[in-house]
């Protein structure tokens, strides 16, 4: 049987090494998520900005109350951010200069342009949610596996109390807690900004140090929750694996019982983890908001709440805008870690 022209596949090795990656499902996976976060995105920013329109008020107000500001000034400046117009004609001219020319506006409250703004405070955002991060997994996996494994023993039990505590501390009182901390142990730890006044003096590997220095209060208080859910969902997963008939096989035919945990049961428990992933940026940027705000960090969820407070529309459109890519593409890198780990998983079925 002659194959049609859409079923051969190129003669050229080139082509023919393109048209495999075309066609191979991580590809087709990533392409199909980029498209829905275009779509998502989209939605998003005009629920946003509506949503932010139905504010009493603007930026100008303030400054309508400062005699000192001429009528002229006013209105040069509201054509000058466009807020003379329409909701409607104002959101799809600043979605229009985005797609056009990769413009996000000019800050109201900085008479900067927005994406410099997000260029200089996102790096600090991201140091400090990947930080948590790492610290989160590095002490709740341990921990949940030992919990597991010693089950209704001391241990568990104190890990268990831990947890509870842990979950029920919000990153409020959290925050509050080891600034009091920092106060009591002064100078131990640093309770403002990211590096200190010296920094610029310093070598790399002290600049280093002195980063790492000013972000150890800011993690504590961001991965306390998060760390203390993470220890029960692992505790509950791996007992859940222990339970079944292949652990006890693998036991019976002698394994040792550090293979049988670490190789048999970690392996299959640790898939729901992973899952879990993806949704840490949105939770850890939604504790930013408090964090950065107690601790001084210039990151972008104290951005977003200063935004916030002056009506600074743009910026706090792009600023909403990064944290739903933190959160897709989160999402999206958990799904890929998961095939990784379990090639028997198909991208196609996850939702």
């Amino acid at each position: 049987m002659t194959p049609t022209p859409s079923t051969q596949k190129p003669q050229n090795p080139i082509i023919s090494r393109l048209w495999n990656i075309i066609r191979d499902e991580t590809t087709v996976y990533i392409v199909k998520r980029v498209l829905q976060a275009i779509l998502t995105l989209f939605l998003a920013s005009a629920l946003s900005f509506f949503i932010i329109q139905l504010a009493p008020g603007d930026y100008l107000d303030t400054l309508r109350q400062n005699p000192q500001i001429s009528q002229e000034t006013l209105q040069d400046l509201e054509q000058r951010f466009g807020l003379d117009k329409p909701a409607i004609q104002q959101y799809f001219q600043w979605l229009g200069q985005i797609l056009t020319r990769g413009d996000f506006g000019i800050s109201f409250a900085y008479q900067r342009p927005v994406g410099s703004i997000l260029a200089e405070r996102i790096p600090a955002t991201l140091m400090l949610s990947i930080s948590s991060i790492i610290v989160t997994w590095a002490i709740a996996i341990p921990l949940g596996i030992f919990a597991a494994v010693n089950q209704d023993k001391l241990s568990d039990r104190v890990l268990r109390l831990i947890s509870y505590i842990g979950q029920g501390l919000p990153t409020l009182i959290t925050g509050l807690l080891l600034l009091f901390l920092a106060q009591l142990t002064s100078p131990l730890f640093p309770v403002g900004g990211m590096t200190s006044i010296g920094h610029a003096d310093l070598s790399p590997i002290g600049k280093f140090l002195d980063l790492a220095w000013h972000l150890i209060l800011p993690t504590i208080a961001l991965s306390v929750a998060g760390f203390a859910g993470l220890q029960r969902i692992t505790r509950g997963e791996l007992l859940d694996v222990l339970r079944q008939d292949y652990i006890q096989t693998a036991r019976a035919k002698g394994l040792p019982e550090n293979r049988v945990i670490y190789v048999h049961a970690l392996r299959n428990a640790v898939n729901p983890l992973i899952t879990l992933l993806g949704f840490e940026f949105s939770n850890l940027l939604s504790g930013a908001f408090i964090t950065e705000t107690f601790f001084n960090w210039p990151g972008l969820g104290r951005l977003t709440l200063e935004a916030v407070r002056a009506q600074d529309l743009y910026l706090v459109m792009a600023s909403l805008m990064m944290a739903a890519v933190m959160l897709i593409v989160g999402n999206l890198l958990a799904d890929l870690m998961l095939k990784f780990v379990d090639p028997r998983i198909s991208l196609s079925q996850l939702k």
